[in-house]
């Protein structure tokens, strides 16, 4: 069953910013200083589900549409590109577990699936069913297993930007984890890498690693979160305990239309990945996002806007047309 595009209201929230208690707890992010400054702050809000308290940002009119990040990223990801779907959808964007604002979640909490069922808990305390669902990299492997597990209705088309959809593969893939399961769990490694890596230009570097370039705006965003060891640390869990096995052989079966948006530059998820996994889902469709990189939705936000309105648009066509 996928979610009817109609336009819905959003349930009050528990508490919003500026009420006590929202700072976390050790080297997190703090809302009274760090968020003061935040991208799109007038749209954010806490919600508190029975695990978590999460940090949403909420703007626009129209068609429920979420946003997904992906490791690493947070609510600042969708900076550019929120207000620009915020003129046609009501956009819902949340910080995933343990990044950004939203409260860390124990070890378990980072797997794809409890990621998902975490994600589902939010949207169903917030009285939403998203028409469209847009992920960025591992953000849109857990829209598809929400989509395939429930508990709200499918979204009508899933946007996959540069989606990290597949596992690392070879023996690649376990060395991965298995590192990434070291570096979370020694506690001061999240400090010492975090220390070195809120600096501007190791920030710049990292990102031109993944065939992008941000601005200098966006690449402070980037150096604020990695300047949390909090948020380093969740960013490695998530990667730690990333086992994509299981969502591939469910694939075939995803109850929406598959859109996969794959950046020509992309040096993290190549488009090579993007043809495999559009292999796999049938009725899919992939659009090759020229000159840019991993980051090509933060490069280019009003093309990226472009692209979904497009695929959103399309599927309503067919669906008229059935």
């Amino acid at each position: 069953m996928t979610a009817a595009v109609t336009h819905a209201r959003i349930a009050t929230p528990s508490f919003w910013p500026g009420r006590p208690g929202l700072r976390k707890a050790g080297n997190s992010l703090d809302w009274s200083t760090d968020g003061a400054t935040w991208p799109n702050r007038i749209a954010s809000r806490f919600v508190r589900t029975a695990d978590l308290t999460w940090h949403v940002q909420i703007m626009g009119q129209g068609p429920i549409l979420l946003l997904v990040h992906g490791a690493g990223g947070a609510t600042s990801s969708w900076r550019d590109l929120m207000p620009c779907l915020a003129r046609d959808f009501t956009v819902v964007a949340p910080d995933l577990h343990g990044h950004g604002f939203t409260a860390t979640p124990g070890a378990s909490g980072m797997t794809v699936d409890a990621m998902a069922a975490g994600l589902g808990a939010l949207l169903m305390a917030l009285g939403v069913s998203p028409a469209v669902a847009v992920g960025h990299s591992a953000g849109a492997a857990i829209l598809a297993r929400l989509a395939l597990s429930g508990p709200v209705a499918a979204p009508a088309v899933l946007v996959a930007l540069n989606g990290a959809m597949l596992p690392i593969p070879g023996l690649a893939g376990p060395v991965f984890r298995s590192l990434a399961r070291l570096l979370a769990s020694t506690p001061a490694l999240p400090w010492i890498v975090s220390r070195r890596a809120r600096r501007h230009h190791v920030v710049a570097r990292l990102i031109a690693r993944t065939g992008s370039r941000l601005n200098d705006a966006g690449i402070d965003t980037y150096a604020r979160l990695m300047g949390s060891p909090e948020h380093l640390r969740h960013m490695l869990l998530m990667l730690a305990r990333w086992d994509m096995r299981q969502i591939v052989r469910d694939l075939p079966g995803l109850p929406c239309r598959l859109v996969l948006v794959a950046a020509e530059c992309d040096r993290a998820v190549p488009l090579q990945a993007a043809r495999q996994t559009a292999a796999r889902v049938p009725g899919s469709e992939l659009i090759v996002h020229y000159g840019y990189g991993h980051l090509s939705h933060e490069e280019a936000p009003e093309e990226t806007a472009a692209i979904i309105r497009r695929a959103v648009r399309e599927r309503l066509m067919e669906t008229a047309a059935a």
